[in-house]
Order: C-alpha cells, then structure tokens, then sequence
C-alpha cells in the first residue's frame, strides 16, 4: 500500500474453506491485527455461513478503506459481485489471503497460496492497483454478474462444477488433480460438441461447435491449468481460448493434459486470440457454464471487459 496503513479495514472470511483451515486462518488474521494495531485503523471480521453472504456484506463496505477477502474464488467473485453494486469511488481496496483449493485468481496475482501468515505479509507490503474485471449479461435471462478470473463453457466448465460438487461431497483431491480426475470423467461425454456463434469486438461471426470455449481475465483456471497462458488481469483485454473442430476423444485428453503447462495452444485445433467484448449465442442444448467456478444458466452471452474497475492490493516483495 502507499500508506503504512489499510486504514478501516474489513475482513469477508469463509471458514470453511480449505477443508475447515480456514477458521484457523482467521482467527491468526484477528490476533495479528489486534497485536498490532498500526496495521489498520480499526478491523471488522466478518464470517461467512452460507452461499452469498459475502456478496450482501460487500454491498456494505461503504466507508471502508480495504477489504480483505480470505477464502477460495468462490468467495473472492462473491464478494465482487458485492463491489459492483457501489460506486466506483466508494469501494474499497481489494486484498486476497487465499485459502481455497483452486486459487486460480490469487495465482495470477503472485499471491502466496495457502500461507495466510505470508499472504498477510505480501498485503501489507502490497500497493493498490487498479485491476481488471470481466462483466457478462445472460441476454435470455437477463441475468448480470462478474469475474475476476474465468468464464468458460463446455467441457472445462462441466469439469469445475464436477470438481465443486465432490469437494462439498467430501473429497480429499485438491486444486490439478481434482481438476484432472474430473476431466478424465467427462471428456468421454462430449464427443459432439455444443454448437455456437460467436463475434469478437463486434467483428463478423464465426460459428462450429466447441467442447471448450474459455474466457479468461487471468490465465489459468481448476487450480493451475494454464488455458490463456498470455492473459494478463491488467491489460485492459479478455484472452479466449476454444476448440476449431472437435478433436477424438484420446486427441481431447491430451489436449487437456497440455493445458496443464499452456502448450495446448500449440495444437492446430485450439484456437486463442484477445477481445475487449464477445458475443456468444449457443443452439439446441446448452453447454455448462461456470463464472470463477460457479455455476450460470443460459443460451446468449454478452461479455465485456471493464478496464481498471478495482483497486487491488497486489502483493508486495517479502
């Protein structure tokens, strides 16, 4: 931060997170700042206990001067979507103390993963930036939200809602390989594809069906897997990545094994280019969508890209 201090700081914490880790987390992240009371203002924590909880305490950080989130994405694109609904100018800094399973937007940061007592440190020796955010209208439903990280459609979004239900199901995988044993599951169901037309920035549309149709602010999703290696969550562009034919199912798997590193996009049937705004209407059935892992429902998408809509704190050298 430019300042010594977070000012009057508000903590959204997801104890559960992180198998239940993440109420310890907490409980350091309160006895830090209360050993050390020049570190903020004054501090509020606020614990989450179900779905969008950290949404409607976001909506009321008017005043504050940061927010720390502490959790996994889920609880990070809750508590933007919470942000969007105030003023530009009355919403706070954004810090992240990730504590999830994927942490795929806390990676594109350069945030310590799992480490609270050093992601604590990284805030606050950090700097508010502005950050890039992704915004998406669901023009059948009339539906609005927000990522900070991914929005996908086909398989790979069928994989990270699979992945989500097993963890609340009690599974001990965890970020790439839950991601993985996921995708080995579906990819054998997705032989024909979805098909879709899309436009990019306005341009003439393009049409085929996709079994994968990644829009990224950051470039990895499912805890690590590279699918937009060049994207960047401050450049002002969303970097899609998407399927040019719909490859056999042993060619698909190692495609996906490949996107582990981010040399799929050296396969003749991946395509990747970089937009400010997409249009996507999907046909017949609809494939699976997830927004930084959450599930979404619809046929027609209008995605845009909001240039510098955060502050963020970015981490600072340790």
């Amino acid at each position: 931060m430019t300042s010594p201090t977070l000012g009057k700081t508000l903590i959204i914490a997801n104890p559960a997170s992180r198998s239940g880790r993440g109420a310890d987390a907490t409980r350091f992240v309160e006895r830090f700042l209360s050993a050390y009371d020049s570190a903020t203002d004054s501090f509020e924590v606020c614990r989450t206990r179900s779905s969008g909880d950290a949404t409607i305490r976001a909506t009321q950080a008017r005043g504050y001067d940061s927010l720390i989130v502490l959790g996994g994405d889920g609880i990070i694109h809750e508590t933007v979507c919470g942000l969007m609904r105030l003023d530009r100018e009355l919403r706070p800094a954004l810090g992240i103390i990730p504590m999830g399973s994927g942490n795929d937007f806390a990676r594109s940061l350069g945030m310590v993963l799992n480490e609270p007592q050093t992601a604590l440190s990284q805030i606050m020796s950090g700097e508010a930036r502005p950050c890039d955010i992704g915004r998406v209208n669901v023009r059948d439903t009339g539906e609005l939200t927000y990522f900070v990280e991914t929005l996908s459609f086909g398989v790979d979004a069928a994989i990270a809602l699979d992945t989500t239900a097993r963890r609340a199901g009690g599974s001990h995988q965890e970020g790439a390989s839950l991601f993985a044993t996921s995708g080995v599951k579906l990819f054998s169901h997705a032989q024909k594809g979805w098909p879709y037309a899309a436009s990019f920035d306005g341009g003439e549309p393009i049409s085929g069906r996709e079994i994968i149709f990644a829009v990224q602010n950051g470039p990895t999703y499912g805890g690590g897997f590279k699918i937009a290696p060049d994207a960047i969550v401050n450049d002002g562009l969303l970097d899609v990545c998407l399927n040019t034919r719909v490859p056999h199912v042993t060619h698909a798997l190692a495609l996906f094994a490949k996107a582990r590193s981010g040399r799929h996009v050296e396969s003749r049937v991946v395509r990747t280019l970089k937009a400010r705004s997409i249009d996507v209407r999907f046909e017949g059935e609809v494939p699976p969508c997830q927004v930084d892992g959450e599930g979404l429902t619809g046929s027609h998408f209008a995605i845009d890209v909001m240039p510098a809509e955060l502050r963020l704190i970015w981490p600072g050298r340790l």
